[in-house]
């Protein structure tokens, strides 16, 4: 699970990516508002953990217009703001949860499995199956017997593609023309990079599947 920790106390960043590295999260770090907003409208992340005071830019405006662009990832408000009616407003912003700091590193770690296991269970069933993996496109997960993996959008879009044309060569440009459209303006890099990191969480699983790379003509999905 990829997180974006979007805090201006350096330390405190710091520890909390110390905690969830541990435990197996890749971890993201920005200390500004700006910065922060321009990395969670790239929709690459599982779930973000949000300071409400931060420079340039607030942490509800920051939530604002992510909702406003239609990017679900669960957000968690991390703020030293504890008032009833601060946490209220929080969740009415759109966060799927309020911590107050100070807290311990258990205690985020709880609140992220039941912001996920929420996620879970309010989303769609199983969609799109290949190998002994089942994607749910509309919660954005991808399983395999008893263990689930939580996507980014734009991951969940890019397999969706694989698993409804697995076993055939796809080349770059069926690729970015499919997921993100004939006219979409990205720079050729993001497909190596979401390729990147759907490989690295297939990777965790006991499955054969795998995104190979065919030289110079593209890419396939196989359980060879």
């Amino acid at each position: 699970m990829r997180v974006l920790i979007i805090e201006d106390d350096v330390s405190l960043a710091e520890l909390m990516s110390y905690g969830l590295e541990k435990e197996g999260f890749t971890v993201d770090i920005c200390h500004d508002g700006l910065e922060g907003l321009t990395l969670a409208l790239k929709n690459l992340h599982d779930i973000l953990l949000l300071d409400r005071m931060l420079p340039h830019l607030s942490g509800e405006e920051i939530l604002k217009r992510m909702r406003h662009s239609h990017i679900s990832t669960p957000v968690i408000f991390v703020t030293a703001i504890g008032e009833p009616l601060e946490k209220i407003n929080g969740l009415d912003l759109g966060a799927d949860d309020y911590l107050v700091k100070p807290f311990d590193i258990g205690e985020l770690l709880a609140r992220i499995r039941s912001v996920t296991r929420r996620t879970f269970h309010h989303s769609a069933p199983f969609v799109l199956e290949f190998g002994d993996l089942r994607l749910a496109e509309k919660e954005s997960r991808l399983f395999h017997r008893d263990d689930a993996l939580l996507l980014s959008k734009k991951e969940t879009e890019l397999l969706s593609y694989f698993f409804r044309n697995p076993n055939q060569i796809l080349s770059r440009s069926q690729i970015m023309g499919n997921v993100w459209g004939p006219d979409a303006e990205i720079e050729d890099g993001n497909l190596d990079n979401y390729i990147y990191f759907i490989r690295k969480k297939i990777n965790t699983l006991d499955t054969k599947v795998r995104i190979v790379t065919i030289h110079r003509q593209g890419y396939c999905l196989t359980a060879k």
